[in-house]
């Protein structure tokens, strides 16, 4: 039998198919002259307005921005390459605002054409504006804080990643000097350069170790706490956890300097009070470097476990009695029990919130530089033997000057914290929502 032919869809009654979207869009490069051509007047007049100010009132500063961001200046002791610098950022971010509504104004003029050629008739203008409003009221809900962000966050982020592609240091620092642009040279000093590279690799290696033992531990310690706490045969719960969580409460700078006065080693407590007298012995708390350490990683479980405590509280609390007297039933063990349905409730409701301990700790600045300031001092090296890469970050900064190399470790700091916690909030099936771990 022949086939069929396919029925083709009913044209519109007010179908226009000699309406192009290709000259819409062509006619868009001018912006506004593809609205006029689709018959949206008034539309087409404020783009073209809008447009033609912005392109004459910013022209002169985005030439003259990204310029200066290829010069950083002609004139010693009178231009300011940093000046520059963030005129051209600012630049390119005008530029970027520009080119992204420009794209949009085209986009719109074809969506449209394609709407009158299929039979769409544009409304009165209070309907048009009003459906405008109605589409667009959740981005201006949002614009005023994403502007925010963008000269808050974005703007010193990419003035810190220029920075690091320039000689910016104590012998050569505006508006004495001038900048240069010299690539990627503080990054291939960083990996050639001995003392540079003994000192990176030192401190990086430390900033992990660090990150990982004081950030499990922490955790560790608050689920044993908390699968503790929420036996039945404990009695008096309220009263436990409301101690465990009073080291949450205090102030961390507070509790940091509290515990340098403790660790001592002339006159603090627990040389002087508990070790000497009980073992006839002192530490060096904050002159040897492997117990300055320990004593840095006490302090940290001491400051961290309390909000990880009451995190697991609150979902322990939160699981069903059934599933436990399921498992008795099928006479599992307690351990089985842990592995099988407490840890993995634990996992899915708190592993986002866990995550960030890990980076937070990454970058925990507080605790390094009030303790000991990153100290004990290391021969050979330019950081301290507790120094973390943001704590050296800021020794680099404001003590010595060094801010191209600074802001180069800065940025390699900030893409190894980025990366992790992006691929590791990926992986984590509770952030994604499918109701596993």
């Amino acid at each position: 039998m022949p086939k069929e032919k396919q029925k083709r869809k009913p044209v519109p009654v007010n179908a226009d198919l000699n309406h192009s979207p290709k000259k819409a869009m062509l006619l868009s490069i001018i912006p506004g002259l593809g609205q006029l051509y689709n018959k949206r007047k008034l539309k087409g007049i404020i783009l073209f307005i809008l447009f033609a100010a912005f392109g004459i009132m910013m022209f002169d500063f985005i030439f003259s921005g990204f310029q200066g961001l290829i010069t950083l200046g002609t004139i010693e002791r009178e231009h300011d390459s940093r000046v520059f610098i963030i005129e051209g950022i600012l630049a390119l971010i005008f530029a970027v605002f520009y080119g992204v509504f420009y794209y949009l104004n085209i986009q719109d003029a074809k969506t449209e054409a394609r709407k009158i050629r299929d039979g769409w008739q544009p409304g009165s203008v209070r309907e048009n504006f009003r459906n405008a409003w109605d589409t667009s009221f959740p981005y201006v809900l949002i614009g005023p804080g994403f502007f925010l962000l963008i000269f808050v966050v974005i703007l010193p982020l990419l003035f810190m990643g220029f920075l690091a592609f320039t000689n910016y240091n104590l012998y050569n620092s505006p508006p004495r000097n001038l900048l240069q642009w010299v690539g990627f040279q503080n990054f291939i000093q960083l990996v050639t350069l001995s003392e540079w590279r003994t000192t990176f690799v030192s401190v990086l290696s430390w900033t992990l170790t660090w990150t990982f033992v004081a950030t499990t531990l922490s955790i560790g310690l608050a689920m044993f706490l908390a699968i503790l706490t929420n036996d039945r045969r404990i009695k008096g719960k309220r009263i436990i956890r409301t101690f465990l969580i009073l080291p949450w409460a205090v102030p961390g700078f507070v509790t940091i300097i509290i515990f340098r006065a403790l660790f001592n080693d002339n006159f603090g407590a627990i040389n002087s009070d508990i070790l000497q007298p009980l073992f006839g012995i002192t530490i060096p708390w904050l002159t040897n470097v492997m117990w300055t350490r320990i004593a840095i990683i006490a302090i940290q479980l001491w400051l961290g476990f309390p909000y990880v405590y009451a995190l697991f509280s609150g979902v322990l609390q939160g699981i069903s009695s059934d599933w436990y007297e399921a498992a008795d039933m099928d006479g599992a063990t307690r351990w089985q029990k842990f592995r099988n349905i407490t840890f993995p409730h634990l996992m899915f409701a708190t592993g986002p919130l866990l995550l960030t301990q890990y980076t937070f700790n990454f970058n925990n600045f507080n605790i390094i530089y009030l303790f000991n300031e990153g100290g004990p001092a290391l021969r050979g090296q330019n950081a301290g033997g507790t120094d973390i890469l943001i704590s050296w970050v800021y020794n680099l900064t404001f003590t010595n000057s060094q801010y191209g190399m600074a802001a180069a470790i800065s940025l390699i700091l900030g893409i190894v914290v980025a990366t992790f916690a992006f691929f590791q909030f990926r992986r984590s099936r509770s952030f994604k929502g499918d109701g596993e771990f």
